[in-house]
């Protein structure tokens, strides 16, 4: 895995990591010991091993939608809540936010989440073709440095395989607070074949959709702009 402040040319989608740190703090004793007894309940199989199977995580489930960084937890299990008959895959590599999520399932018993405590690129390339009905981006590493934006989520080839995972109708939100991010991801996003921009005026990608989850990363307000929602559909 390359370091940092590697400077080559290497796309995004492959060696090169798209996320920052790993693990901050100590875990706490009850995160931690969720590590041992609830996530090898609920994870995701790995995605190494062979195609994942949507169905067979959850048999019955009417929707399939993948968070991918899901930061704290706080929407992944919002959303879950909401949508008892929705299976939910998230996917972080942050060990802290990943304890915080499995204390947010607990706390709420729900039984519709998977978790992938790693890449999410690994799970993606794991899941069958138009399986996904909803793909959820929510504050990703921006990577301000020039030379580290070919470590943005969101480049051509990701784009391509969120749209290939897409069920037609399918929609992808992407949310950023800051203003390049938005700009580079508008401009992927609108050229690759099959994803379609869903706004018409600035109030669509100004506006927080009504089952948007404000999560505690938001509200510190760390980027330069307020969010903004950037929606597409899969046609």
């Amino acid at each position: 895995m390359s370091s940092d402040n590697d400077t080559s040319n290497s796309p995004t989608w492959g060696p090169l990591r798209s996320f920052g740190r790993i693990k901050s703090r100590t875990l706490k004793p009850r995160q931690a010991a969720l590590f041992d007894t609830l996530l090898p309940t609920l994870a995701v199989p790995d995605p190494n091993a062979g195609p994942i199977d949507p169905q067979a995580l959850m048999p019955g489930a009417k929707e399939v939608w993948l968070e991918i960084g899901f930061g704290g937890g706080e929407h992944l299990a919002a959303q879950a809540a909401r949508h008892p008959d929705t299976l939910m895959i998230g996917c972080e590599p942050f060990l802290n936010g990943v304890g915080s999520a499995l204390r947010h399932i607990e706390d709420g018993a729900l039984k519709n989440v998977r978790l992938h405590a790693d890449d999410a690129r690994d799970v993606m390339k794991a899941l069958p073709d138009a399986s996904l009905d909803r793909v959820m981006i929510l504050f990703p590493d921006p990577w301000h440095k020039a030379r580290h934006n070919k470590r943005r989520l969101i480049q051509d080839e990701s784009a391509a395989e969120i749209a290939r995972l897409l069920k037609p109708g399918g929609r992808l939100r992407f949310v950023t607070d800051w203003k390049d991010y938005a700009e580079w991801a508008l401009e992927r996003l609108e050229r690759t074949p099959g994803l379609e921009w869903t706004a018409d005026r600035a109030a669509d990608w100004k506006t927080a959709p009504e089952d948007h989850v404000v999560t505690r990363y938001e509200e510190k307000k760390l980027g330069d702009t307020e969010p903004l929602f950037l929606e597409f559909v899969r046609v």
